[in-house]
């Protein structure tokens, strides 16, 4: 089997990024993107995708978190993109659902090239470790847009913001870990078209 990793360094005029990512981990890894709230995301990302992440991130965070979240999830996206290559052998698809104390949170995943995003969430306004709330849509956004995915990601319950955003998170690591993961029946590519990467 092909070595799943990919290493991608990003820089614009607003982010300076550096992430290396290997599907077959434990969640090994160091995250510092200056926004602690969104390294503790990540970290369960990790943990729960099985994936083994590393992430190196400065912005202009006098403005916010906003382009640090956005551009860390367009990196996550593309090194995902290209750690997963032909896609063949894959499962494709992944489902989880995670609760989170009084939230709940469920993700559904498949591994298509289109992108697309359905996330339906009633997030409390306000911001958690530098994190604004309404950061967590434009993440996964940015996310299966550079990954190619069909996202759809619903946070069915909760009051409390954090645990609404952690179980979404681990919604998705789990959810990701299932499409991602290699299915020995599968022969070739999953689709009947034959690719999955256009």
């Amino acid at each position: 089997m092909k070595d799943r990793t990919a290493t991608i360094e990003r820089k614009t005029g607003e982010t300076d990024i550096r992430m290396s990512l290997a599907l077959e981990g434990t969640g090994k890894g160091a995250r510092d993107t200056g926004v602690g709230f969104l390294d503790h995301m990540l970290d369960l990302l990790a943990r729960h995708g099985r994936i083994d992440l590393d992430v190196q991130a400065g912005g202009d965070l006098q403005t916010g978190a906003h382009h640090t979240a956005e551009d860390v999830a367009i990196v996550f996206g593309q090194a995902l993109d290209e750690a997963l290559g032909d896609r063949a052998g894959i499962a494709r698809y992944g489902s989880a659902t995670v609760p989170m104390d009084e939230a709940r949170a469920s993700a559904a995943i498949d591994i298509s090239g289109r992108p697309f995003t359905l996330f339906q969430a009633r997030l409390p306004p306000g911001s958690t470790g530098g994190f604004e709330h309404e950061l967590t849509e434009e993440f996964f956004r940015a996310l299966a847009n550079a990954a190619k995915l069909t996202l759809h990601l619903r946070v069915e319950a909760g009051t409390n913001a954090h645990h609404m955003i952690e179980a979404a998170f681990k919604a998705f690591a789990r959810a990701l870990r299932q499409a991602v993961a290699i299915d020995p029946s599968e022969t070739g590519v999953p689709s009947t078209k034959g690719t999955l990467t256009t």
